[in-house]
């Protein structure tokens, strides 16, 4: 596949498997944690397998598994995994402008794609909207590694889950192992702002009911990054109207 591409996008899709190679470690926790959490449920392998593949969204596919287990209404389940997935919907507004040349399909396949660490790691190399040489191959060489890693541990843990025990907390584990992502993602003040408040209403939302408390916590994050950033620059503005009322 690589020797059908340019060299730029061959670069490209190396720097960005690269790039993202720091994470696998913690997807891959994360997907064995998921598989082994699916296999143990009510799911038999073929349909824990399926889910796996097709679904590709390991905080959804945790949210359901109670929801399927008490065998509630399948509106239920479904609505409960669209809220959990919410934040794609705001991720997918990032990657419009860069991807909006290409044709519907693609965009689709790209979405399907996309992750959480991905999208992080894409918008952290401020790429011109539009199209960019190497752009897409570089969000393809971090998707490709993420995938394969995340389905990997997904089946291995749903294949070997009769052999963990149930009182390992791995749930914790899987948890403990997204951390160094999360903080890492803390690049300036306002993006703090936004991780705290997240973190303190998805706590003070925790017993809502469809996970609720995850959507309101991205959209409580938004609303506090934005408002951070609006400060940051006013007081700029504010400091460079002095300096310039100070100036002979």
């Amino acid at each position: 596949m690589l020797a059908r591409l340019s060299d730029i996008d061959r670069r490209a899709f190396r720097q960005g498997a690269r790039d993202y190679s720091p994470t696998l470690m913690a997807i891959f926790s994360w997907g064995l944690v998921t598989g082994i959490a699916m296999s143990k449920s009510v799911l038999t392998v073929p349909q824990a397998l399926t889910m796996s593949l097709l679904c590709y969204a390991g905080s959804s596919q945790l949210a359901v598994l109670p929801l399927l287990a008490a065998k509630l209404p399948m509106w239920t389940v479904l609505l409960t995994a669209a809220m959990v997935n919410t934040r794609f919907v705001i991720f997918s507004a990032g990657l419009a402008p860069h991807f909006s040349y290409l044709p519907m399909w693609r965009r689709i396949v790209l979405g399907y794609f996309n992750g959480d660490v991905i999208y992080l790691l894409f918008q952290k190399k401020s790429f011109q909207t539009g199209y960019v040489p190497g752009k897409e191959a570089y969000f393809w060489g971090m998707a490709a590694c993420s995938w394969l890693s995340w389905q990997v541990s997904s089946i291995v843990g749903i294949l070997l889950a009769s052999l963990i025990p149930d009182n390992w907390g791995l749930a914790l584990a899987g948890t403990l192992a997204l951390l160094p992502i999360m903080v890492s993602a803390i690049a300036n003040r306002s993006t703090l702002v936004a991780v705290s408040i997240a973190g303190l209403v998805s706590l003070l939302a925790f017993d809502l009911p469809y996970r609720l408390a995850l959507p309101l916590a991205v959209i409580a994050a938004i609303i506090a990054g934005s408002a951070a950033d609006l400060m940051v620059e006013r007081a700029d503005l504010r400091r460079i109207r002095n300096s310039a009322g100070d100036s002979p």
